[in-house]
């Protein structure tokens, strides 16, 4: 029996392992996902592992969704475009400890879904959606972050 018990350790291990950290999701998802009313402000960040500005701005985003409780970061991973292989993602998200919610969009051709998201959004990466449901006020930023611009552009939807 004891030489069994490993070996049924090895075949039980996935069903004890963990879940997905960032869930595949089509367009229709995001959209709702986008404009489902809620009491926080919503910062949509559209970001991709291979973007180097995205993964140097992460940190902010980190740091703002843990500290602020009046808004929620969703990272919107826009990696299956380009790599149809979502444990890229896992991995990333694993080795950086990322605790935001992440979703990963399962979309190709950007160009004929991108103005659904704004229309002014070029597709260039990384670039932010803050939505306040409650007043109905957006603002689409499409750059990089730095320090105070989170908050900077979350008073501008209050």
């Amino acid at each position: 029996m004891l030489r069994v018990f490993p070996f049924l350790l090895i075949l039980l291990a996935p069903t004890f392992s963990k879940a997905q950290p960032a869930e595949l999701i089509k367009l229709s998802q995001l959209q709702t996902l986008i404009e489902e009313k809620s009491d926080q402000i919503k910062v949509i960040n559209f970001w991709a592992t291979w973007c180097a500005p995205c993964v140097k701005e992460l940190p902010l985003f980190e740091t703002f969704n843990q500290d602020r409780k009046d808004a929620k970061v969703i990272l919107v991973s826009m990696d299956i475009d380009l790599d149809p292989n979502p444990e890229k993602v896992h991995k990333f998200i694993a080795r950086k400890k990322v605790q935001s919610k992440v979703v990963i969009l399962d979309e190709r051709d950007p160009n004929s879904w991108i103005n659904k998201i704004d229309k002014s959004w070029s597709g260039a990466l990384p670039s932010t959606l803050f939505i306040n449901t409650a007043t109905g006020k957006r603002k689409f930023v499409e750059r990089e972050m730095h320090a105070g611009d989170l908050e900077k552009f979350i008073e501008e939807v209050k």
